[in-house]
């Protein structure tokens, strides 16, 4: 069990349809597979994950990570691998 659940999530407007080929329960490590801030399965794993690797206990670390990831994550980071190296070089700005 993760950190959070969808209904932990703040923003409410995520898509949660996983498209053919993808699968909604991911597991293993942050890689270089595309990462979609706008289908909730995608942001729910990688908070979870980024949480269990950093060994983060309070659900106000989960909030932090998803109004970085919704509102400051540069268009231009897109794998999941990149977007997590974007969270920790700028956890202390946000």
């Amino acid at each position: 069990m993760g950190l959070i659940s969808k209904n932990d999530l703040i923003y409410k407007d995520y898509s949660w349809t996983a498209v053919s080929g993808d699968n909604p329960k991911v597991t293993g490590e942050p890689d270089s597979t595309l990462f979609n801030r706008h289908e909730g399965y995608e942001v729910l794993y990688l908070i979870n994950k980024l949480a269990e690797i950093w060994s983060f206990k309070n659900k106000s670390s989960a909030e932090k990570m998803e109004k970085m990831i919704r509102n400051h994550l540069p268009s231009d980071i897109r794998s999941q691998i990149n977007v997590k190296q974007w969270i920790s070089n700028n956890w202390d700005k946000y």
